[in-house]
């Protein structure tokens, strides 16, 4: 599984697609006047396998899908950041002062102060919501979520 996540992290992200309505929400929330940031938790080669730069490669996937083009959000790298533990992305996320954030891993949620609203991204729950925070199941959901 490592040697694979080394694989699909790295030299095979610019395969990856983005998840529908991703970039939608998020030009929605930046014409609202919501101040966006991107936080990953990331080593920058992976543990096993070929020693790729995982934080280039993506970068590569975000420049390959206009992030940093007018056209597209309009970032810089001020905007991105990578961690190097889940510690880390925690403490960053802090120190930004983050009033709300998306994450897909319960840990990252599970680890966020209770004055962070937390919104979990879980595209295939569908069962009732048994999570003790907002459940967001398509990136079209986020601009109400937040006003």
């Amino acid at each position: 599984w490592t040697q694979m996540q080394g694989e699909v992290y790295g030299s095979r992200m610019t395969e990856a697609k983005p998840y529908e309505g991703v970039f939608d929400a998020l030009k929605i929330l930046q014409k609202n006047g919501v101040r966006l940031v991107l936080l990953s938790h990331k080593t920058r080669t992976p543990f096993i396998g070929e020693p790729i730069d995982l934080r280039q490669a993506a970068k590569q996937w975000l420049t390959a899908h206009k992030v940093f083009e007018y056209q597209g959000l309009n970032w810089t790298m001020k905007k991105v950041f990578f961690e190097l533990t889940k510690e880390d992305k925690v403490r960053r996320i802090c120190e930004l002062g983050c009033t709300h954030y998306v994450d897909d891993l319960p840990e990252i949620l599970k680890m966020l102060p209770e004055n962070i609203s937390r919104i979990h991204f879980l595209p295939q729950l569908k069962n009732k919501n048994k999570y003790p925070w907002t459940v967001m199941r398509s990136w079209n959901e986020l601009p109400s979520l937040l006003r």
